[in-house]
């Protein structure tokens, strides 16, 4: 035959042997598991417990259902191939032995596999015990925002308030957490690979998933929506951080606080000097300093009003110090946590202006400003938005932009300048001035904010802790 002497060329054989080679390193590289930290497969939780014991049956089941049928196909082929002056092989339709053989065994195989994978699923998929911690996940176009309901706190005008925070998810190792899953507009799916399977997040019906991070360890672990909701679907990321009970204690009680900003407080006035009569020269109200610049506010009005303001820097220092685990130290996060998305290549900021950048400004500006539309900031009164995410302790958390830059001063400063040239789609207008908004084309700002204003804003929300 020419097709079985074309199998027999060396050349063939080579190339058979080279694909053999590429399978088989394929396969080694595959079980390196510490090559791929969110892989669910490293059984952290039951959850993955569960799900590897589940895949280990199918696969094992899969791979000799496969060696047996392909075993048979290649005697087949060898036994019964076509030969000089042979007979053709008998035929077995009919045989009714063999085929209640062949229909038997793939029931029984069938078998195996449902009943740990219907256990698995009534098990996975069981209400959580009573004792679990209780986290609200809620999705928003393209970010996460997660609740503590069991935590509570008073807020203004009488009001109850629950932790909240956005894109940091912190669990305690060793407790089972039980995940209330909500959508504020489209579906969403909420994964933490290195924890437990994904589960769909829809806007009409509540989903639920609970597991237990108890093998862990202390560490970060990257989350991300798996289901496709629109522009920035790929930038819709998060942490998750197991760190022990009294760490999560800690955190939790230091969440319960108001916003306390560790900004240096501003320098006292000089006390006027005096004139050649011996009178002190007295600074009319609301005229500029003896340099021409226009003074800076220490505090918002909302605040003082509400006496409620900012601590002063001292004061919250002390604070933020007693309050012991605040936030996951970042020089301990891993490599593959850390976000490495690049900076828009039109996006420019003045970087010096944020080593001059006041706070005390930044907290008027964000206070009276348009900020308070969408946004809330425990302690501040006319700050309740739930539109986008909680700043209360923004400066506490590593990320911004849905998980997708680190927060710090370089990075903040350009969301905050220009957030849709950073992030597609989100609803954060665009605040520079001179900038031009990339999905409404619309521009450039005329009004808006200056380098050295976003810089005060920046000083600001990096002294919330």
């Amino acid at each position: 035959m020419p097709f079985l002497t074309r199998l027999r060329r060396p050349g063939a054989r080579n190339a058979g042997v080279a694909a053999l080679t590429v399978a088989l390193a394929l396969l080694l590289a595959a079980c390196g598991q510490d090559k791929y930290p969110d892989s669910i497969f490293h059984q952290r939780t039951d959850f993955n417990r569960d799900v590897d014991y589940l895949f280990k049956i199918l696969i094992y089941a899969g791979t000799a259902v496969f060696i047996f049928v392909e075993g048979i196909l290649v005697l087949t082929l060898i036994r019964f191939r076509r030969r000089p002056n042979q007979p053709e092989p008998e035929h077995v339709h009919g045989n009714t032995a063999l085929e209640i053989t062949w229909t038997v065994i793939p029931l029984l195989i069938l078998v195996v596999i449902a009943i740990p994978t219907v256990r698995t699923i009534f098990k996975t998929q069981a209400a959580a015990r009573s004792d679990a911690l209780q986290v609200e996940v809620i999705g928003h176009q393209w970010w996460w925002e997660f609740r503590y309901p069991q935590f509570t706190m008073a807020g203004a005008n009488g009001r109850v308030d629950t932790v909240v925070t956005a894109n940091e998810l912190y669990l305690p190792i060793g407790r089972t957490v039980n995940f209330t899953l909500k959508s504020r507009d489209v579906i969403h799916s909420f994964w933490v690979p290195a924890l437990a399977g994904k589960r769909d997040v829809v806007s009409n019906h509540t989903n639920y998933l609970w597991y237990t991070p108890d093998s862990s360890g202390a560490n970060v672990w990257n989350g991300a929506c798996v289901e496709y909701c629109g522009t920035s679907h790929a930038n819709m990321r998060f942490k998750a951080f197991t760190v022990t009970e009294a760490d999560f204690n800690s955190w939790i009680a230091h969440q319960q606080t108001m916003a306390q900003s560790t900004a240096p407080a501003p320098a006292a006035p000089a006390a006027p000097p005096a004139s050649a009569t011996g009178a002190t020269t007295q600074k009319v109200a609301g005229a500029p300093p003896a340099g021409g610049a226009p003074a800076r506010a220490t505090s918002s009005p909302a605040a003082s009003a509400a006496g409620v303001g900012v601590p002063t820097a001292p004061a919250a220092m002390a604070q933020v110090a007693q309050a012991g685990f605040v936030s996951f130290p970042r020089d301990k996060m891993p490599a593959h946590t850390i976000p490495q998305t690049p900076l828009p290549a039109g996006l420019r900021f003045d970087d010096n202006a944020l080593a001059g950048g006041n706070a005390a400004s930044g907290e008027k500006l964000v206070t009276t400003g348009a900020c308070i539309g969408c946004h809330a900031i425990r302690g501040v009164p006319v700050m309740v938005s739930t539109t986008g995410p909680n700043l209360t302790h923004v400066a506490s958390r590593t990320t911004i932009a849905g998980g997708i830059y680190p927060n710090d001063a370089r990075h903040l400063a350009r969301w905050v300048k220009n957030a849709n040239e950073m992030k597609p789609g989100v609803i954060m207008p665009t605040f520079g001035i001179g900038e031009y908004d990339p999905v409404t084309l619309k521009g450039p700002v005329k009004i808006g904010f200056t380098d050295q204003q976003i810089a005060d804003i920046v000083a600001y929300l990096q002294s919330l802790k």
